[in-house]
């Protein structure tokens, strides 16, 4: 996490990719800061600080899954994004809502165990090469063998002792000349692979067969929340085979260097670090919270609405939830909900619910002029990843300023007249638009 981050510069960093919804911006840079300002409370208030969670109401395409998804990325914290209609009320067939926390935990390990594979990637490098060397010149443990026997004393005995022992050193000395020729080869062909001269040769490696045991196991939702996988149970049951296979070094390179890293990293160290990330940084964005809303006429069992909200309630507030890596709190997890809230509004969810959601955002709905931003100003706008794409292919392609205007002026038309998607509708204009250019590409050259 960037310990000393502002909202001003997390608002400027969010700006390079989302254009507008300044007030959703404002909101997340200040739950952020305020997480950050919490690391640094005493002891006796650190716990009795929440985050102050956030939904936000607006359209599809208008930058809410971006916005989250972009701070994720910024203070490299779990992140997982859920559609709340997915879940099902505890008892009912589908997924229930503690399966949430236990997918971030796993977020959360990953993002941790790739932090720990960049650390000690040189060290992992230097082993696998020592290895592929060891593939292609063997050192003969025969020959350490006859080293070690014939400076043992009890080798020579009787009368020509003397003669013996002057027989012996002059074999050990041809056998040093040897091994010194051996390790001049080796190192000849150390330079060359770390000059990547030799990425096509093959070798003979032994790796470990994957095969898991064919035994499905159908688990109701009460195993599930016990966070145990019986699959990875039964497959350490079962020992490990080992079987040779013939590959270039290239490929040799990337299995054994998984093998080396997973050495080198400690699991328990990652697990610990990466629970207390999960329970002080993680970020989960409820997509589609407005589906689950309760109108006040609906009849019959509600199984995927406010049985959901109850679920959900718990965890929001605070709760334990067993995982395969230990219990994880989720009293600091910060959560954001966003809906377009079209056929229904906030204050349709349960009340207890929306207290628990505090900040309320309402994005804008794009007009021309964003649209237009949208096109040319993000680091990766649309037009820059179009113009690359083509670019591979030897095309240059320029698309002019008023061309630029007509696409937006038609997204926004389109919008209106119909289905309004927000920004993703640009996608769509374009896709049409190079049609023809992107499939007769190739046989422009």
């Amino acid at each position: 996490m960037i310990n000393d981050i502002t909202p001003l510069q997390i608002v400027s960093e969010l700006n390079k990719y989302i254009i507008g919804q300044d007030n959703a911006k404002k909101a997340v840079a200040i739950a952020l800061r305020n997480r950050i300002r919490r690391q640094k409370l005493p002891p006796e208030l650190i716990d009795e600080v929440a985050p102050k969670n956030i939904i936000m109401i607006g359209p599809t395409g208008v930058g809410k899954t971006e916005i989250v998804k972009r701070l994720s990325k910024l203070v490299k914290a779990p992140f997982l994004k859920v559609e709340a209609t997915k879940f099902t009320e505890v008892g009912y067939v589908g997924r229930d809502v503690e399966s949430i926390i236990r997918d971030l935990t796993e977020v959360g390990v990953q993002l941790v165990r790739k932090e720990w594979a960049s650390k000690v990637a040189d060290k992992a490098k230097q082993l696998v090469d020592e290895k592929i060397i060891d593939y292609l010149f063997p050192v003969s443990n025969k020959r350490k063998e006859q080293k070690i026997n014939i400076l043992d004393g009890s080798f020579y005995s009787g009368i020509e002792e003397e003669e013996e022992k002057k027989e012996s050193f002059d074999i050990l000395t041809k056998k040093d000349e040897r091994e010194e020729r051996f390790e001049r080869t080796r190192k000849k062909f150390k330079d060359k692979l770390e000059k990547s001269e030799l990425e096509n040769r093959l070798i003979e490696i032994e790796v470990e067969e994957n095969i898991q045991p064919t035994v499905e196991v159908f688990s109701n939702s009460g195993i599930e929340g016990m966070g145990i996988n019986f699959k990875d149970i039964l497959g350490r049951m079962f020992p490990q085979k080992r079987k040779k296979q013939k590959v270039t070094i290239a490929e040799a390179r990337k299995i054994l260097l998984y093998t080396e890293t997973q050495k080198l990293i400690d699991m328990d160290e990652v697990i610990r670090d990466a629970m207390d990330k999960v329970e002080n940084l993680g970020i989960v964005f409820i997509d589609e919270i407005d589906k689950i809303a309760t109108q006040e006429k609906s009849y019959g069992p509600d199984v995927s609405r406010g049985g959901v909200q109850r679920d959900i309630l718990p965890i929001i507030e605070g709760s334990t939830v067993m995982t395969k890596y230990g219990a994880v709190k989720t009293d600091h997890i910060l959560f954001i909900a966003a809906g377009a809230f079209t056929t229904s509004k906030p204050s349709d969810l349960i009340p207890e619910l929306q207290g628990r959601f505090p900040i309320r955002v309402e994005l804008n709905i794009l007009n021309k002029e964003d649209l237009k931003r949208i096109l040319t100003e993000p680091c990766n706008s649309l037009i820059k990843q179009y113009v690359a794409l083509l670019a591979t292919e030897g095309l240059e392609i320029e698309i002019a300023d008023d061309a630029i205007d007509e696409i937006a002026e038609i997204s926004f038309l389109v919008n209106e007249q119909t289905e309004n998607i927000g920004a993703r509708r640009l996608y769509t204009i374009l896709e049409k638009l190079l049609e023809d250019i992107s499939f007769n590409a190739p046989s422009f050259k």
